[in-house]
């Protein structure tokens, strides 16, 4: 079952409580996981059983997303206000210099959290800002009319189209290339997710400058990147390589832009291959 943490960060004001939601399964060398931009823990749900056989596992609600509080007042949701938020998430979960994976939004604070010093390896899938200007508005536009329709449909219609695979395929199927194997529930519950997403304007707004430009050298650090991404072509993959010239960079044939879905034993081993 979900718990919630709660531990002090510094702001502005002075110090202030953040309270995060977070799912922790088996035992081992802990890796945390972090999903994408209006998208929940669950998002890891099909990958977390095969994970937690070999390690501590601990799927995180970023602060501002899923069941997690947004951020106090005076942190703002760019790198520079979350990434210190993260480490001391994990001084108050008890883990020092844990793995990462994260998806998305996930995977570029997952590339500053190495860049930080704060991981030991780095596994981003289809991470943000690797993109150029044009594809940047292109996903923002994705993202934004997702979210647009998430609050415009009345639950009672969502859950109604989540019960057949082509109103799962309607709702999700520009995250995922295989939607149908979603269960009802799980697209109700993302759906839910995008809608309420107290940190989606803000966390929208502070991607909308700047690109990831630092190699991470001291770190085994994977790029993985979904053939079939409607969101951020697979194409920015290699200038991730570019930029991170020691990444290893790895091909997820036939899955979409959140492919924990759409493969999850190709990406579980991808994980922690990453991390071994």
């Amino acid at each position: 079952m979900p718990a919630t943490i709660s531990f002090p960060v510094a702001t502005p004001g002075g110090p202030r409580t953040a309270r995060v939601v977070h799912e922790r399964r088996g035992a081992g060398r802990p890796l945390v996981l972090l999903h994408g931009i209006g998208h929940h823990w669950q998002a890891w749900q099909p990958v977390l059983d095969i994970l937690a056989v070999d390690r501590d596992v601990i799927a995180v609600d970023l602060p501002g997303f899923g069941a997690s509080e947004r951020l106090p007042d005076g942190i703002p949701y760019d790198v520079d206000g979350v990434i210190p938020v993260l480490g001391a998430l994990f001084e108050a979960l008890g883990v020092e210099r844990p793995d990462v994976a994260g998806n998305s939004l996930g995977g570029l604070l997952a590339l500053e959290l190495g860049r930080a010093g704060l991981v030991r390896s780095v596994t981003a899938l289809a991470p943000a800002r690797f993109w150029t200007e044009a594809e940047r508005r292109y996903a923002f536009g994705v993202l934004s009319a997702m979210r647009a329709g998430a609050r415009a449909l009345p639950p009672p219609v969502v859950a109604w189209l989540a019960r057949g695979a082509a109103g799962r395929a309607a709702l999700t199927g520009t995250i995922y290339a295989r939607p149908g194997r979603r269960s009802p529930a799980a697209v109700v519950a993302e759906t839910r997710a995008l809608r309420e997403a107290p940190g989606f304007r803000a966390t929208l707004a502070a991607g909308s400058t700047g690109l990831f430009t630092h190699d991470i050298p001291d770190i085994p650090v994977t790029i993985a990147w979904g053939t079939r991404d409607r969101v951020l072509p697979r194409r920015q993959g290699v200038r991730a390589k570019r930029v991170i010239p020691g990444a290893r960079l790895v091909r997820l044939p036939g899955c979409g832009h959140v492919p924990m879905n759409d493969d999850p034993a190709l990406v579980a081993r991808v994980i922690l291959d990453g991390s071994s």
